[in-house]
């Protein structure tokens, strides 16, 4: 299998594949990573570290072409490979595509990914190096640009298209596992785990609830989980800050605090509502199933928030399985009953259900991969 990774810059994605190497050693599995750019800085070693972009447009092309012979060359002595490359390079030389179609049609990938990450911590890494000037509006931008350029590399060859998926890191837990089994173990299925989000930050037994079901379904399928991007929660932090006359908030990234001006956040709020809005649906569409936790809230009231109703109703067009763990105790309403493959009670009755149907297996994945 040949997986060609993308993303952004500042997602620190050499020591992300870092880790799913160690996974596929960890099982006994002989995985290739090919880095692009660490290549090219070898092709032309005159060239200072940071400094390859600032090489004439038409040296640049020869180099990345040139990488990329000697990966096309090399692939027929591997059967796993991930080649870590970018969708697209902005620059002085402007905006422009990091890949040729005739290299693409001899590579014949299989998987295209799409790594991204909360902005915060991507703007923490970039300071942390300190060698791209940047704005948070500039980092929402361009993670657009590599999703939508590397869904056009997977679809541009006719004769053997790649699946296209869009992973992001993960706040809490590294997704270095998600991308090992996209890999390694394709024929497991996919799940989008929907449960309330926003509404419910402020309620820790129901938080808990959500955090034992995610954890559930990630341990038995390939989940794309919505959780993993949270910039919702900054940006409502950032509209809190503004009340209490803060122009800057200290914020939490996967590398530690990080301070960020409140201004900057709150310009990005189109951006970051309407990318979950086409992210989320995205990551329905990549899925074989969604899976939907509808806790009860402390009045007795449903969970289920107008996200939820949403993807389920998007994940049913899109004539996915749609399953749905209903904990109220009052019944749910017919848009719920009427969309779902099949309602159940507990998480535990929805495994064992799955376990049955042969959807997933009946041990915990987390110890097998």
């Amino acid at each position: 299998m040949k997986m060609l990774l993308t993303g952004q810059v500042g997602l620190d994605r050499q020591a992300y594949l870092n880790q799913v190497e160690a996974i596929a050693r960890s099982h006994g599995e002989l995985l290739k990573v090919f880095h692009v750019g660490d290549m090219m800085y070898r092709e032309a070693p005159d060239v200072k570290p940071g400094r390859i972009l600032d090489l004439p447009l038409s040296r640049l092309t020869s180099l990345r072409r040139a990488v990329f012979r000697d990966i096309l060359t090399e692939l027929p002595n591997y059967s796993h490979v991930i080649i870590n490359s970018h969708a697209t390079f902005r620059w002085k030389h402007g905006l422009f595509a990091a890949f040729d179609f005739d290299q693409l049609a001899q590579l014949q990938a299989d998987i295209y990914v799409t790594l991204l990450d909360n902005v915060e911590s991507v703007h923490q890494r970039l300071l942390r190096d300190g060698n791209v000037d940047h704005s948070l509006k500039d980092l929402m931008v361009w993670r657009e640009e590599e999703i939508l350029a590397t869904e056009l590399m997977a679809r541009a060859n006719a004769q053997h298209p790649g699946a296209f998926y869009v992973l992001a890191r993960g706040r809490h837990a590294s997704t270095a596992l998600t991308l090992f089994r996209l890999l390694m173990r394709p024929g497991m299925r996919k799940v989008y785990p929907s449960f309330p989000m926003s509404h419910v930050m402020n309620m820790p037994e129901i938080l808990k609830e959500i955090h034992a079901f995610r954890h559930a379904m990630s341990g038995k399928f390939i989940t794309f989980d919505p959780g993993d991007v949270d910039e919702k929660m900054l940006y409502d932090a950032a509209v809190a800050a503004v009340e209490e006359g803060k122009q800057t908030l200290c914020v939490e990234a996967s590398g530690g605090s990080v301070q960020v001006r409140v201004p900057e956040i709150l310009a990005i709020g189109s951006d970051i509502n309407g990318q979950i809005y086409a992210r989320d649906f995205m990551m329905v569409r990549q899925s074989d199933m969604i899976v939907s936790y509808i806790p009860e809230l402390a009045d007795g009231r449903p969970g289920l928030s107008s996200g939820v109703e949403r993807e389920l109703q998007h994940a049913y067009d899109h004539a996915r399985e749609v399953y749905v763990i209903w904990r109220p105790k009052a019944g749910p309403s017919p848009f719920v009953t009427q969309t779902a493959t099949q309602l159940f009670s507990t998480v535990e009755e929805a495994l064992a259900y799955f376990s049955h149907r042969g959807l997933c297996p009946a041990h915990n994945l987390f110890e097998s991969a």
